[in-house]
């Protein structure tokens, strides 16, 4: 099989039984299980993701809350059956759906547009959770693109991605946008990774992944 992959500007799974919640300007109206830019052209390799590493940052210490200032005024709380792993609460688009899935919640839109939001056990280095996510993004494509910024979260380290994916048992092409975080604990790293996909130039996809991938707030045990 033959990939292709780029990677721009790099600073840079999942448990069963999960929960969501629904909020509303701030609020937590519902709990179980409701309703659930383009890269270059890129050049074909064979299977490998070319990456720049970053200045590393000093992460925050472990146990620390985030909470940014301005969130959506309707949010789907993430969690997962495992007591010292932090939720996440992340922005709903406006008609979306939302539903408990493994590893955490599910979003549905219009057009084909859907979101995960996954919580996870990763490693303690937050370069190499990064790279495992990565590669197990584009791990079952015969093309992808996959560009890569900072997106540090109240001190917490992460990444953004996007780039387009043409996956191997599907001939549509899909873009996609990511952000994942580095959460460590006293005893274990986790990563949260909010991911939205949609076919390829579908209408209101900047849109909702610009709300969805936005800066979100996590909850520690």
């Amino acid at each position: 099989m033959v990939r292709a992959a780029v990677a721009i500007v790099l600073v840079g799974v999942a448990l069963a039984a999960p929960a969501c919640t629904r909020l509303d300007d701030g609020a937590p109206v519902a709990d179980g299980s409701p309703p659930a830019a383009q890269p270059s052209e890129p050049t074909e390799t064979t299977g490998t993701t070319e990456t720049t590493e970053a200045t590393e940052t000093t992460p925050v210490p472990a146990g620390a809350p985030c909470a940014p200032a301005d969130v959506p005024p309707v949010r789907v709380a993430a969690e997962i059956p495992d007591p010292a792993a932090p939720k996440a609460i992340v922005g709903v688009p406006d008609g979306w759906s939302m539903a408990s899935a493994p590893g955490g919640a599910r979003l549905e839109g219009s057009d084909g547009m859907w979101a995960t939001v996954t919580i996870a056990p990763t490693s303690p280095e937050p370069q190499e959770a990064f790279r495992d996510y990565t590669d197990d993004l584009t791990e079952e494509t015969t093309v992808s693109t996959v560009s890569m910024l900072p997106a540090d979260l109240c001190g917490y380290l992460g990444q953004r991605l996007m780039g387009v994916l043409e996956k191997t048992d599907s001939p549509q092409t899909v873009e996609y946008k990511a952000r994942i975080v580095h959460v460590p604990s006293a005893g274990q790293a986790y990563l949260i990774a909010v991911y939205i996909e949609a076919p390829g130039e579908t209408p209101g996809f900047d849109e909702a992944a610009t709300l969805v991938t936005g800066d979100f707030e996590i909850a520690l045990p």
